[in-house]
């Protein structure tokens, strides 16, 4: 049965009997390219995002295409973006070493992106983890996995920080409805008392649509 494995950003260099594997993750679609190190081809296929069946089942079968043993040691990689760190925790329970790169730090074409969703080629990916099992370390950055309590413990501060964030989109929102009517007015806990005694330019109060978008 494979085991956990300390989370890492550095792999061991790859045994030439070693299975290879790259993905390209977007919300409805992985796309895995797996390759070796003593093959300079590779075999590309798409399956379900998540469907981490589908996913064991093309290891499975990147194994055979590559006439490797079935206990083949398996080296991934794929980019840091919205699916996290849980993919990551998930290889490594299955004996897979896994990297996460920063897309910033691999240079590419920009224009060679795809326009869909702006994400490296998964073929890109699969070569650049093959150079860094090849000893290459400075092509990229890999980044650093927080155990999960480490990570459960960051999300309060993460909250307040957004919290925060969204305050200050909110109040130069409420500026702006204002100043779009003539009225430059502190934007506080107390605004919504002293909206109604607010006047417009003629004398008027503010508009019953406005005021309920500001309230």
């Amino acid at each position: 049965m494979p085991t956990a494995q300390t989370n890492h950003s550095t792999l061991d260099i790859a045994p030439a009997a070693s299975l290879h594997l790259a993905f390209e993750l977007s919300a409805s679609k992985w796309l895995l390219a797996f390759g070796t190190a003593s093959s300079n081809s590779y075999r590309q296929v798409g399956i379900t995002a998540k469907d981490l069946i589908a996913l064991d089942r093309e290891i499975a079968r990147a194994r055979k295409h590559f006439s490797l043993p079935e206990a083949a040691p398996v080296y991934s990689l794929y980019e840091a973006g919205r699916d996290g760190f849980w993919l990551h925790r998930r290889l490594l329970s299955q004996g897979i070493q896994n990297l996460i790169v920063d897309p910033a730090s691999i240079q590419v074409n920009r224009k060679a992106r795809r326009a869909k969703n702006d994400s490296l080629d998964v073929r890109l990916l699969l070569s650049q983890l093959q150079r860094y099992l090849a000893g290459e370390r400075n092509h990229m950055r890999t980044i650093h996995v927080p155990s999960s309590e480490d990570e459960d413990r960051r999300l309060p501060e993460r909250e307040q920080i957004s919290l925060k964030g969204e305050r200050t989109s909110l109040s130069n929102q409420i500026h702006g409805h204002l100043a779009c009517v003539g009225l430059d007015v502190g934007v506080d806990g107390k605004l919504p008392e002293r909206l109604a005694a607010l006047r417009l330019w003629n004398g008027k109060p503010i508009f019953p649509e406005l005021m309920a978008r500001l309230l």
